[in-house]
């Protein structure tokens, strides 16, 4: 459920640029759309997760700047900027404290060797400058429409079979708890 309300915003993005054709009404109704999420979790949680005000932030200056000049490419170089930042946060996580950001975020649930941890760190990393290249190269190279389109679908199914591909490494690092071992 979470997934989806984090991608609300984009979903909204795409239904727009596709009913009107225009990604200048798209963006000015992202920008809504984006504070609407951040009341919303505010309002549910009392606190905002820092990757999503980081998230929102970039997506309200970028949204802000292609509303005002009027040229997409804020927007289009929005996906690069924010997976660039995450890229670099994971890759530079363990100056500060020595954990990688994904053991911060994981460790409390999954118990793994800290050669793993650096292996799942590291895949995150190269996986999120792949995304900001690949979002790069495909608005340079192809149609504004199968940019939001790729921005949605192809983003979206991108990170899932990631993620399907990070829980099948973490299955073999998971160590069994002595209650399944016996059977």
């Amino acid at each position: 459920m979470k997934l989806l309300f984090d991608f609300l915003p984009i979903a909204i993005f795409f239904a727009v640029y596709h009913f009107t054709g225009d990604i200048i009404a798209a963006t000015l109704v992202l920008i809504p759309a984006t504070l609407a999420q951040l009341a919303i979790t505010w309002w549910r949680q009392r606190r905002i997760e820092k990757t999503l005000l980081v998230t929102s932030i970039i997506v309200l200056a970028s949204a802000g700047a292609t509303v005002a000049f009027h040229d997409p490419a804020f927007i289009q170089w929005k996906p690069t900027v924010v997976n660039a930042a995450f890229g670099v946060a994971f890759l530079l996580s363990p100056l500060f404290g020595g954990l990688t950001l994904t053991q911060r975020m994981m460790g409390k649930a999954v118990t793994l060797p800290a050669a793993a941890w650096r292996r799942l760190n590291l895949a995150w990393v190269a996986f999120f400058f792949a995304m900001a290249a690949l979002n790069v190269y495909v608005f340079t190279h192809y149609s504004e429409a199968t940019w939001v389109d790729f921005k949605l679908f192809g983003m979206l199914g991108l990170t899932l079979l990631f993620v399907v591909g990070q829980a099948l490494f973490l299955a073999r690092h998971i160590s069994r708890s002595p209650t399944e071992e016996k059977r």
